[in-house]
């Protein structure tokens, strides 16, 4: 199964704008392997416009086009999707199109990597708002028992990069909390719109701070090696079978290809 072709990792913005895109990329620049080829990509405004899906009604709207965009990646022969949203949005639906390739989201890569790293991690998120459905999330994956709780600052997710400082102090307040009072040994940061902040965090807090934009980047490249070197690729039995190709063609839903708004690519060093 090996290859001297780049792995191609797709790291899909769930959002119909580009506004930040290029924030990613730099993260990705920084982070990737030299032998990896990573394409940033956004929705269409016409997929909703949003610049965030706090609200279960925008994951609703952007999850068409979460799945149109999985399709187009394992058309275009990707090795593996990183999905761009703490909500893990759509993760499951993606997969039954993704073909060969893995797809992973941030929370389900963060709780992995916080896992390996810790027994009891705990999650700053932006808003009280989003606690409930996260805390769902991480059950469903069989992590609560590992879980200290969910810290709050109350940013929404275009709040955290308009004042950096407020932000950073804000979130070392919360992994205080974390950390002193509920003994988290590790820290996640639950939402992608955090990435750049780890780093200090980690000097104040003494502890593991994971940024799920990079574990999810690093998660991707790690599954498309595994497909590569073992030959590990996703099961499509049972729960992870996929739609009849006829179906697919018939609807003529999720065939369209026309589903990016904006692509930035990151190629391979």
């Amino acid at each position: 199964m090996s290859s001297d072709l780049p792995l191609k990792v797709m790291y899909l913005r769930p959002v119909g704008t580009a506004a930040f895109d290029e924030l990613f990329a730099d993260m990705v620049r920084s982070y990737k392997n030299p032998d990896t080829e990573v394409h940033i990509t956004s929705l269409k405004e016409s997929d909703g416009g949003f610049t965030h899906i706090e609200y279960r009604a925008y994951e609703a709207v952007v999850s068409a086009g979460i799945v149109r965009g999985t399709r187009v990646a394992a058309q275009e022969g990707f090795d593996a999707v990183a999905l761009s949203c703490f909500y893990d949005t759509a993760l499951h639906d993606a997969r039954e199109v993704s073909g060969a390739m893995t797809v992973t989201g941030p929370c389900i890569a963060s709780v992995e990597i916080a896992s390996s790293l810790a027994n009891r991690f705990g999650v700053i998120v932006g808003r009280r708002k989003w606690v409930d459905q996260m805390a769902s999330t991480v059950r469903a994956y069989g992590r609560s028992e590992q879980l200290s709780g969910f810290y709050h600052v109350e940013l929404g997710v275009n709040d955290f990069q308009v004042n950096p400082e407020r932000t950073e102090r804000l979130l070392i307040d919360a992994g205080r909390r974390a950390v002193e009072q509920d003994f988290a040994e590790a820290i996640i940061l639950g939402c992608t719109r955090e990435v750049g902040f780890y780093q200090s965090l980690e000097k104040e807090l003494g502890v593991p701070v994971i940024d799920p934009s990079i574990a999810a980047l690093k998660r991707a490249e790690y599954a498309a090696n595994l497909k590569r070197q073992c030959g590990w690729i996703p099961s499509r039995r049972w729960s992870c079978e996929a739609p009849p190709e006829e179906e697919i063609d018939r609807f003529g839903i999720i065939n369209d290809g026309d589903v990016f708004g904006n692509r930035i690519i990151v190629e391979a060093s």
